[in-house]
């Protein structure tokens, strides 16, 4: 039986998304993306001479830090921090700034569900606004699976809870039609049909798994032309600003 969605909303469709760049003013770059009630903002600072503890200085470092609306840090969050942190080492050159620090603070206004996704896509945006050169945009959606075998795209935060268990999937999507030409790597490539970074929670088959990539492959095509299309128009209406 097909579960109904609040607002009569299909299984395969997504909530309203919107993204705005260049939102806090003593910032390198910032972003601000809301999936339906899902709202993230997200600051990138540097790059900055020195590379943390550990961490290669033939290269540049991504450091993320995850700060909930309410409470301290916990272990959900830490393991946040470092998905995101995987997902955006995946996506930036990081030989272009070698023995540097990037890093990003990523502020959750409001949860309503997909909030990783959301994440994700705020922080691309606030990385396009600081110019940090990037191989690829990287484009997110959460697949839910239902007690029935259904699955539904863009969960909120009560279909998260009443789901048998979901799959967050990051894409990699050009960044040609964002940057300008001459700020976009010639000879990097990417593909829609990758997969960057996969997050399970729950438990599903197999087959259940490709099902849940299959429909998110479908999907992330038009997502990413929203999300490029609204960062486009913003940049397109800075240079009119600057100029």
């Amino acid at each position: 039986m097909d579960i109904e969605r609040a607002g009569g909303r299909g299984a395969n469709q997504l909530r309203p998304i919107d993204c705005f760049r260049d939102v806090l003013s003593r910032a390198h770059g910032s972003a601000s993306c809301s999936q339906g009630e899902t709202r993230v903002l997200a600051a990138v600072f540097g790059p900055k001479a020195g590379t943390k503890k550990n961490e290669n200085p033939e290269k540049a470092c991504i450091e993320v830090i995850w700060k909930p609306k309410t409470g301290q840090i916990g272990k959900t969050e830490k393991e946040l921090e470092m998905i995101l942190k995987r997902t955006l080492q995946n996506i930036c050159l990081l030989s272009v700034h070698p023995n540097t620090t990037t890093s990003i603070i990523v502020q959750v206004v409001h949860d309503d569900g997909s909030l990783l996704p959301c994440a994700i896509h705020a922080t691309c945006a606030a990385l396009v606004d600081a110019g940090i050169p990037l191989k690829s945009l990287a484009v997110s959606l959460c697949c839910c699976l239902t007690e029935s075998g259904q699955i539904l795209l863009d969960p909120s935060k009560l279909e998260e809870q009443k789901m048998k268990a979901f799959v967050c999937l990051v894409f990699p999507s050009s960044v040609n039609s964002v940057l300008p030409e001459e700020s976009t790597p010639a000879t990097t490539k990417s593909t829609e049909q990758e997969i960057i970074t996969s997050l399970t929670h729950g438990v599903m088959t197999v087959d259940d798994y490709f099902h849940c990539v299959e429909q998110g492959r479908a999907a992330v095509a038009p997502l990413s032309n929203i999300l490029k299309k609204k960062m486009r128009s913003q940049s397109a209406g800075k240079s009119s600003k600057a100029a």
